[in-house]
């Protein structure tokens, strides 16, 4: 008989994820700090390989077979798996930033996305009268800023609206579930009219001695339940939402997955374990205190 690993973790071993949990915070934050015009993401990558480093940890991407990166940049109509490098980010890109650490033999897993700060322009841009590369040449339509502001908050409010959930749910489907109500009742997105787009091949995950361990969970609703959520699962909740179709494709670096209409997409990515006193937050300082009080909810610290 083959021997399956537990989905659900005990204390000490939720108590061994906290430091990993917060030096991707860490990195994250150090990254969003330099964000700017100019920028290269290969630059923001070697920012937070050293923090992470600085903090006696390894990067768990790069132990990924085939990949030698510290995080994953994807910026405007690329929602994932971004190679870092020479690209170099201009004001008004969304950029999502997907990172993750190991510390003793334990994982943490986080994404957000940033608007590149810049100069915007309240008149739409004419792109036919400008060198859309030069970096500081370029006004920004603020109706694309607008629509890329409001997609990366549908999909960081559909991430807390899961975590919430996860603090009641009986089963994983509630918590897709409920990523699924917040992406759908935001309404239409304003570049295409129509509801945003949930990735469909791209989900969540459980974490712990790996970074992708089961179960799987998925960003919108299924017919299967999924497995039973009680104290000691630990879940990467991570929905990747398009301002357009779900329909995707990767480019030829076989990596970076990009949406086939050329929409924008947005990445957002919590660690999050359920324990015997609550829900607490891995990849956020505060537990996911900020996120949570919308909710009525106040994370319990693990130890």
């Amino acid at each position: 008989m083959a021997f399956r690993r537990s989905i659900y973790k005990s204390r000490a071993q939720l108590e061994a994820m906290i430091e990993p949990g917060l030096i991707t915070a860490a990195a994250l934050a150090a990254v969003r700090d330099a964000v700017r015009p100019g920028i290269t993401t290969g630059e923001l990558d070697a920012i937070a390989d050293r923090v992470i480093a600085d903090r006696g940890a390894e990067s768990n991407f790069k132990l990924v077979r085939g990949y030698r990166h510290t995080t994953c940049i994807s910026v405007n109509d690329q929602v994932v798996h971004g190679i870092p490098g020479s690209r170099v980010l201009q004001p008004g890109d969304i950029v999502s930033i997907d990172c993750g650490a190991q510390f003793r033999g334990w994982n943490g897993d986080s994404a957000i996305s940033v608007i590149v700060p810049g100069s915007v322009d309240a008149a739409p841009v004419d792109a036919t009268a400008v060198d859309a590369t030069a970096v500081g040449s370029v006004l920004v339509d603020a109706t694309v800023v607008d629509a890329r502001r409001a997609l990366s908050d549908v999909t960081e409010g559909s991430m807390w609206a899961g975590i919430a959930a996860m603090a009641s749910a009986r089963h994983l489907g509630d918590i897709s579930a409920a990523i699924e109500d917040h992406i759908l009742g935001a309404g239409p997105s304003s570049v295409s009219g129509k509801p945003y787009g949930i990735l469909r091949e791209y989900v969540g995950h459980g974490i712990g001695r790996k970074m992708h361990e089961a179960p799987s969970l998925f960003n919108y609703r299924t017919p299967d339940r999924g497995a039973e959520v009680r104290p000691g699962l630990v879940l990467a909740i991570e929905p990747m939402v398009t301002a357009g179709s779900d329909q995707t494709y990767v480019e030829d670096d076989d990596w970076t997955v990009t949406t086939a209409d050329g929409s924008d997409g947005s990445h957002w990515e919590h660690s999050v374990a359920l324990h015997d006193d609550g829900i607490w937050v891995l990849t956020a300082a505060d537990g996911g205190a900020a996120g949570l009080a919308p909710y009525g909810i106040t994370p319990a610290p693990i130890a």
